[in-house]
């Protein structure tokens, strides 16, 4: 298990220290101008929604671990296609590789820790991975940071680059992950009950993403300090990087889908507590948004393990790939209709927060709804079974 995480560690700092860049690299490095790249970008990222199906039935024939390495090939290609882009055209297969990289690796992932840490509960190995993900990518967009103020941009995209092989390289000799082949890969079809836990993820997942790409927005519009988007973030990655196995801890004798209610309540309860910095003097409002942060961080760190736990639990042993990599579109569409709400501003600073805790509060209750018919094995975190 340590490896994995040292892999995964060293390809999420180089993700964090390019990713954050990508807009800013199209244009200021290559000359794209900011629609053209934000429509670029935005196309890679829906062609990246083509992969899951495909990278599932791989991941049942040969394991999660060659299908993460192979990922990780992907998108260190997808960083190399970015130091030698010089028009629209190499910037949309750059960022075409990236999105079909970044969806493979996220259909295999978990597969892949499942099969690392053997039969036993998820839920801990998954924060912990989470953690250390978060952490990385944290460091890695410090580092942009210092890149973006005194650096070449370029660099980014290398060390990116790098950091993908360098995964790639330790998973293939350090990591071991036994595997049973399918017999049947044509059969298991994913049934009505996993596709609804896969929507209600979304609904969920959605303010997620929300926030990375609307808070600052918002805050920004309302007047505040440059600094403080910035300083929100680092204090969301400070708490989901550091609490995830003691929220785990904290919910262990709840159902699954209980601690996954509540994570959604309070996603909803951070949208009122965020709008309300409307009517508040403006001296106050830099300290209000970093409190609610706080709220929103929570719920994060409740959400993350227990909801590809309960997919995992859920998911048959012989067509597991497929369905993991079918409950990643949980996760992947939000990215993709998350700038959409937050364009939803512009008829109201009231809207996107009402779409977002909506959504959520619908997410809170179809996960108590599905509490009471899913299987009492795949509710709790004691047992893990293979369906």
């Amino acid at each position: 298990m340590l490896a994995l995480l040292i892999a995964l560690g060293v390809d999420n700092f180089g993700s964090g220290l390019f990713l954050p860049l990508t807009l800013v690299y199209a244009t200021r490095e290559i000359g794209l101008p900011l629609a053209v790249a934000g429509v670029t970008v935005t196309a890679g990222t829906v062609v990246g929604l083509l992969v899951p199906p495909i990278a599932g039935r791989f991941v049942d024939r040969v394991g999660p671990r060659p299908v993460v390495i192979a990922s990780q090939v992907v998108q260190a290609l997808g960083a190399l296609g970015f130091l030698v882009a010089d028009g629209i055209a190499t910037v949309a297969v750059a960022v075409c590789l990236l999105a079909a990289g970044q969806q493979l690796f996220y259909s295999s992932l978990f597969a892949l820790i499942a099969d690392v840490v053997g039969d036993r509960p998820k839920d801990h190995p998954f924060a912990v991975v989470g953690m250390v993900r978060a952490a990385c990518f944290g460091l890695g967009a410090l580092a942009a940071g210092g890149l973006l103020a005194f650096g070449s941009l370029r660099v980014a995209a290398a060390v990116n680059a790098v950091s993908f092989v360098a995964c790639a390289l330790m998973l293939a000799s350090r990591v071991r992950a036994p595997h049973t082949p399918a017999v049947r890969v044509t059969g298991h079809r994913i049934s009505r009950r996993f596709l609804g836990i896969v929507v209600v993820t979304g609904l969920v997942a959605l303010g997620l993403d929300f926030f990375l790409v609307g808070l600052p927005v918002y805050v920004l519009d309302l007047g505040s300090p440059a600094w403080l988007p910035g300083v929100i973030l680092a204090l969301h990655t400070a708490v989901t990087s550091t609490c995830g196995t003691l929220a785990v801890r904290l919910t262990r004798n709840l159902p699954r889908t209980t601690t996954l209610a509540h994570a959604a309540v309070l996603m909803a309860v951070w949208c009122a507590l965020c709008l309300v910095a409307v009517a508040l003097p403006a001296g106050w409002r830099p300290a209000w948004l970093l409190a609610t942060s706080l709220v929103l961080a929570v719920s994060g760190v409740l959400f993350g393990a227990r909801a590809n736990a309960l997919a995992v639990a859920m998911a048959p042993a012989e067509s597991r790939g497929r369905h993991l990599a079918a409950f990643q579109y949980a996760f992947t569409v939000p990215v993709v209709l998350a700038p959409a709400v937050v364009a939803l501003f512009a008829a109201g600073v009231w809207v996107p927060w009402l779409v977002v805790a909506a959504a959520a509060t619908a997410g809170a209750g179809a996960f108590r709804w599905l509490g009471a018919r899913l299987p009492a094995d795949a509710l709790s975190a004691a047992s893990s079974p293979s369906r």
